[in-house]
């Protein structure tokens, strides 16, 4: 496993960290002792890393991830974990108010809801979970959740992008109030290599990249028709055709490489932490085969330029998906 410095942090994190969401529920049925299982395997191949979400099944993936932690006798792994808003539109609505979505009691409250769940005096990494540009003018949520920092709850302080403005972070970037960015970037979403990506490496700020797989179309293992089991959120984010066109585009990428030396995962993995502003990727697992294969990228070779230059041109600008077809 390699590991890269986090922003300006002095921190090193695995390239390769373990995405969590899957283990806390809404992936389809999930055993617990598998979910535990696939963390432990993970920790044992040098991931240091983890992230995780209030969200994650209402809190059920912290509390796995602290028990495991404190079962181990707490490692050096660094966890970040995110707070949502307040009940509301996802992603937040350009009318909507910061004061009634991150009201700072409400992030004190949460904040300490975080603890308990994870079993720790301070949060390592505290993420807001989306955010809308319409807040960059008066970004007041940063101002209390710097405090925080300063009161020793918080260790570093994030934002994971909304997903149809990613950059509407870049205002936050430039102006000191975040340590890391959580972004999406893969072979179809490649527009974070426009500004963010580089805005981040100008400033110092860690980039923690999620949705390597396109929610997994981009491993190549979907056929057309596939269909997703009530309780997997994939249904609705692939609902109508949109999987079919996905599949046939991740066809025409394996068209392209042919016998590249890197299965479909591998490019997908390679390719997103092929940007020198990248700190680590956060695949989901949620068991000890995908912990295995996940973390065995780190120690492949970096993808030849050639390669690179060949899979940007599978870039998709395809919109926005999550809100129905």
């Amino acid at each position: 496993m390699k590991y890269r410095k986090l922003g300006n942090s002095d921190v090193e994190v695995s390239e390769i960290g373990f995405g969590a969401w899957a283990i806390g529920g809404g992936w389809g049925e999930q055993a617990r002792d598998e979910s535990e299982t696939a963390l432990e395997r993970a920790l044992d191949l040098g991931i240091n890393f983890i992230d995780t979400a209030a969200g994650y099944g209402g809190g059920r993936s912290e509390r796995i991830i602290g028990e495991v932690l404190k079962r181990r006798g707490n490692p050096k792994v660094l966890v970040a974990t995110k707070t949502p808003p307040q009940q509301g539109a996802w992603p937040p609505s350009p009318y909507c108010r910061w004061q009634d979505r991150y009201p700072e009691s409400y992030l004190r409250a949460n904040v300490e809801e975080r603890l308990r769940n994870l079993g720790v005096e301070r949060i390592d990494l505290l993420q807001l979970h989306t955010w809308t540009r319409a807040w960059n003018r008066d970004p007041k949520p940063f101002e209390v959740l710097q405090s925080m920092k300063r009161e020793g709850k918080i260790g570093l302080v994030g934002i994971s992008t909304p997903e149809p403005d990613q950059n509407a972070v870049i205002d936050l970037m430039r102006a000191g109030l975040v340590d890391t960015v959580q972004a999406i970037y893969n072979i179809f979403e490649q527009e974070p290599a426009a500004e963010l990506l580089p805005v981040a490496q100008e400033r110092g700020v860690g980039v923690i990249v999620r949705v390597a797989f396109d929610e997994g179309v981009l491993t190549g293992k979907f056929k057309p028709g596939h269909q997703f089991p009530e309780g997997d959120f994939r249904r609705n984010y692939f609902a109508g055709d949109r999987l079919d066109r996905a599949v046939a585009r991740v066809e025409k990428i394996k068209e392209a490489v042919g016998d590249c030396g890197y299965t479909m995962p591998q490019l997908a993995l390679k390719f997103a932490m092929s940007h020198a502003a990248v700190s680590a990727v956060i695949p989901g697992i949620r068991s000890v085969a995908q912990a295995e294969a996940n973390s065995a990228v780190s120690d492949l070779p970096d993808l030849p330029e050639k390669l690179l230059c060949d899979l940007r041109a599978h870039r998709w600008p395809r919109g926005f998906w999550y809100g129905g077809k």
